[in-house]
């Protein structure tokens, strides 16, 4: 993980360009989130299906994967 040696605005962050992989701010610092490996990605495809069959089935909604 890289974080920016300095703290910034929330307004200086959403000003900069978009990573890969993406970056979040926390606590006035820059954080580059780590890339889903393994077990996490399995278990994120399982929710968002579960989600989806839930949400369709009571017709409130649909939920989508999001693609990188």
């Amino acid at each position: 993980m890289v974080e920016s040696p300095t703290k910034i605005t929330l307004d200086e962050f959403l000003k900069l360009p978009e990573t890969k992989p993406y970056s979040e701010y926390i606590n006035g610092q820059v954080v580059q989130k780590p890339m889903p490996q393994g077990k996490h990605s399995k278990l994120q495809g399982k929710l968002v299906t579960a989600i989806n069959d839930l949400i369709e089935a009571k017709q409130i909604g649909r939920c989508c994967k999001i693609v990188d």
